[in-house]
């Protein structure tokens, strides 16, 4: 796995030993940042990552200077595998946060530009997770909300959805709760 742009482009990262989750391809990561590039302005965000697995999604906003990442993730092998890769690329603005997504949702204070989901695919609540997030308060107003997940699930129906993007297998849905 490597970072695809910004600061640390081109750095290789390897996930701990043992890990279970599907990385967000190089491919479907570039597609997705060069959709943001047009959308924001990386140094004045903060970002939510849940379901972060390896992390690649957060590293990608950190290398383009994103003021401020936080990262939730409830396997212990893969947050000490991220606190481990912050550690060595001297990522600053990385907050890891290890907790269930849904205890996180019910207790988060903080509001952010855009929160970034990449649940396994066969978690069994996965349709629910865009009126967890929309319903949590955690989008500033203008925010928004993307979802990663597989091409056999179609989320235009729902209220807060507005586009919807595929590269290959991977799929991207954005949600946001203002028009």
């Amino acid at each position: 796995m490597r970072i695809i742009g910004g600061k640390y482009k081109g750095r290789r990262i390897s996930p701990p030993s043992g890990f279970k989750a599907r990385p967000t391809t190089d491919f479907a990561r570039e597609g997705l940042f060069n959709i943001l590039n047009n959308r924001v302005d990386f140094e004045e965000i903060i970002i939510l990552d849940l379901f972060s697995g390896t992390g690649s999604i957060s590293y990608e906003f950190a290398s383009r200077g994103t003021r401020e990442v936080h990262l939730v993730e409830r396997d212990v092998k893969h947050i000490a595998g991220i606190r481990r890769i912050i550690k060595d690329m001297g990522f600053t603005s990385i907050k890891p946060i290890h907790i269930d997504v849904k205890a996180f949702l019910k207790a988060c204070k903080m509001k952010y530009d855009v929160v970034f989901a990449d649940p396994p695919y066969d978690l069994e609540w996965l349709k629910d997770i865009p009126d967890l997030v929309t319903g949590s308060g955690v989008l500033k107003d203008d925010g928004f909300f993307i979802l990663e997940h597989p091409r056999n699930m179609s989320f235009s129906d729902h209220k807060h959805f507005f586009e919807h993007r595929s590269y290959g297998g991977v799929n991207f849905s954005f949600f946001r709760t203002t028009r």
